[in-house]
């Protein structure tokens, strides 16, 4: 059989059938929804890291500036407002009501210091330190 014989689909230069196209198109659909899929789940990830670093910075300021000197510093709650971020200091007795048995010597009495720090966004960051504070007297 020649080549001017042969029916339009046996030459070799016929081309793509309907189903090898349907097969490719499907093909690229699932790489684009995959590459989409994959993107999406980076955007989240950068936007909660990029929340929690403000958070944390938030913090940060909190502790430079609302908490006072050791001279000034006392047990109780306070509270305010940094841009935007709501933060709490609760300064409390560490362990209670811990005493010394030897009151003529320590002049210092740990405080546990607690900050925690809420963004607008709802996020939340809780911190504790201890303070050593001049003890007052009895």
């Amino acid at each position: 059989m020649s080549r001017a014989d042969r029916p339009p689909r046996d030459r070799p230069d016929a081309g793509f059938t309907v189903l090898e196209v349907l097969i490719a198109l499907a093909i690229i659909a699932i790489s684009i929804f995959s590459i989409g899929s994959v993107m999406s789940t980076n955007s989240r990830g950068v936007t909660t890291l990029e929340n929690h670093v403000a958070l944390v910075g938030a913090a940060q300021a909190v502790l430079t500036t609302a908490i006072p000197q050791h001279n000034e510093l006392a047990p109780g709650v306070r509270a305010g407002e940094l841009r935007n971020y709501r933060w709490q200091l609760d300064v409390s007795p560490i362990g209670g009501d811990w005493e010394p048995q030897d009151d003529s010597k320590v002049t210092w009495t740990p405080e546990l210091v607690r900050i925690h720090v809420r963004s607008p966004t709802g996020a939340q960051l809780d911190l504790s330190t201890v303070r050593l504070m001049p003890r007052r007297p009895q």
